[in-house]
């Protein structure tokens, strides 16, 4: 048998590529090595799938980091509204939370794979166990693919097996493989969304410790100022994650070492925050310093700050110099965390690189190099921040190749 349509990958992309495939009255065969379809969906969104962002064209194109202007034609194609419309058609009820976020109501991610994976039976999809070793071209034109000693006849290959983050749930660059040896180009392959890496003390000693609505700037050599963002962070035991972590992640390439910045009040200026501190102790004049930040950052962090200050905890505030008061401000409005670099590219939440975007046709995701192969998903180098917009490059993308077929 010849298939019209074979879909490398049992992620978002390819379910959701094979499933517009098949609804198009193509036969269609998926492919997953993997023992089960969704292994790296089921744990997205710590196990409750963001699986898009409520946002306009304009701002998701904001939010994609690789190659925006490849995916305007998907995203026009295929929108966030569009993907809340299916799987609320499939009977997934979603809801959207702070930054435009949207979940399903559930809040279980295997709840999203479920109704991909029986939305594809219901339409004809035929899934199979089976890893791909290699694409058959003839001609530069796709005529199957190999699956070690078998070979499988098709019209069209859709590749949507993923980057190579996250390599035990299936997403081990095997995808970038299959399209090197085929001619494609395949940019540098690094982590994106990934936690960073500092030696600091102040890391181990905060680990645990979440920070909200701090604002966070990255310096390089000479202080260049390199990223800066509000938000939410952590500390961890290696360095720093959170979602404001992430993101900065994306755009320190080549940065490393570098210097994160913590602002602990971001919607004071120094001179504003500087009276507020007067008024404060002015009410407590006769308690030591470390009994004097309780109302203005969290208990774990209030003796690892005092211990960056230089000053005692056992000063009295209505003994503190003007001197003393003013390196008090400037650390809450910076303190000072090294980076010497990122966890490795298995910990990332997506790959940065993949397919050189340039050798893809926008329009229909069919390779300018090979009639008859399609590419969805993180294969590709497309990536984006957290938040949704990653899932939906995901849905988007396979949205077209599969209605390309």
């Amino acid at each position: 048998m010849t298939y019209d349509c074979i879909v490398i990958g049992g992620g978002p992309a390819g379910l959701f590529a094979a499933y517009n495939a098949a609804i198009n009255r193509n036969s269609v065969l998926l492919l997953e090595k993997n023992d089960r379809c969704g292994k790296k969906l089921d744990i997205t969104g710590k196990g409750r799938c963001n699986l898009t962002n409520a946002c306009t064209r304009e701002e998701f194109l904001n939010n994609v980091i690789a190659n925006p202007r490849f995916l305007m034609s998907a995203i026009s194609r295929f929108s966030s509204e569009d993907t809340v419309a299916f799987f609320e058609s499939l009977g997934v009820a979603t809801k959207v939370e702070r930054g435009n976020r949207v979940f399903p109501q559930s809040d279980c991610a295997h709840d999203v794979t479920s109704a991909l994976v029986d939305a594809c039976k219901t339409v004809g999809v035929e899934i199979k166990q089976k890893k791909v070793t290699s694409l058959c071209v003839s001609g530069n034109a796709i005529v199957g693919v190999r699956c070690f000693n078998e070979t499988i006849a098709a019209k069209n290959v859709i590749l949507a097996c993923g980057g190579a983050s996250y390599p035990k749930t299936g997403s081990d660059g095997g995808g970038h493989r299959l399209a090197r040896a085929v001619g494609h180009t395949i940019t540098e392959i690094r982590p994106s969304l990934v936690p960073l890496v500092s030696p600091d003390r102040l890391c181990r000693d905060l680990m645990g410790l979440s920070l909200r609505n701090v604002g966070i700037s990255f310096y390089g050599k000479g202080k260049k100022p390199i990223y800066e963002e509000l938000g939410e962070m952590m500390f961890t035991h290696f360095g720093v994650t959170g979602p404001v972590i992430l993101s900065a992640s994306a755009h320190l390439q080549g940065s490393y070492p570098c210097e994160m910045l913590i602002d602990l009040k971001p919607a004071l200026d120094e001179k504003t925050l500087d009276k507020r501190l007067l008024r404060d102790f002015a009410e407590i004049p006769n308690k030591a310093l470390k009994n004097a930040f309780n109302a203005l950052m969290p208990s774990k962090l209030i003796d690892p700050f005092i211990r960056l200050t230089g000053i005692s905890p056992e000063t009295k505030l209505n003994s503190l110099t003007k001197e003393q008061r003013a390196r008090i401000v400037s650390l809450m409005k910076a303190i000072p965390v090294q980076i010497t670099g990122t966890r490795p590219i298995d910990e990332a939440i997506v790959t940065g690189g993949g397919v050189d975007c340039r050798e893809i046709d926008p329009k229909t995701m069919q390779s300018k190099l090979v009639s008859g192969l399609f590419f969805a998903g993180e294969v590709m180098d497309v990536d984006a921040y957290t938040g949704g917009f990653n899932l939906q490059i995901a849905f988007s993308t396979a949205f077209v190749a599969g209605s390309s077929v």
